[in-house]
């Protein structure tokens, strides 16, 4: 990405993303790292399933752990990576959901890609044709 289109301003990603290696090497080429730290707890309402037992809270020590923490839970910054679920969650929710793409059927790194650009590009067919209808 950084040879074809630029680095973007700010990354926004989920905790399977958190590494302290790939936050500093985004700060020193400029980028603005937002990483969710931990996943909440909180239940929707319409869920009836019994209370899951209470499990200590994992404890936060790396330094930019906390750091990202606070900086999600009091800044600006935090109701940027809050409008990520409004963005792009729904993407990928559709495309499970909607038009039933859950898994590549080939195998090999040119066959995926060619397959989600399929995929991607039968998505954005859908999404032009529902914004001109409109």
């Amino acid at each position: 990405m950084e040879d074809t289109t630029g680095l973007p301003e700010t990354v926004l990603a989920d905790t399977g993303y958190a590494s302290g290696k790939a936050v500093d090497e985004l700060q020193k080429k400029g980028v603005d790292p937002l990483v969710a730290i931990g996943r909440p707890c909180a239940r929707r309402p319409y869920d009836f399933r019994p209370h899951p037992k209470k499990k200590e809270a994992r404890r936060i020590t790396e330094p930019w752990r906390l750091a990202m923490k606070e900086r999600l839970e009091n800044t600006e910054a935090g109701n940027l990576y809050r409008l990520r679920k409004q963005t792009v969650e729904p993407v990928f929710g559709i495309i499970k959901s909607i038009m039933g793409f859950r898994r590549f059927s080939l195998r090999g790194l040119a066959k995926v890609t060619t397959g989600w650009t399929l995929v991607a590009l039968a998505y954005n067919c859908k999404r032009m044709a529902q914004l001109q209808a409109a």
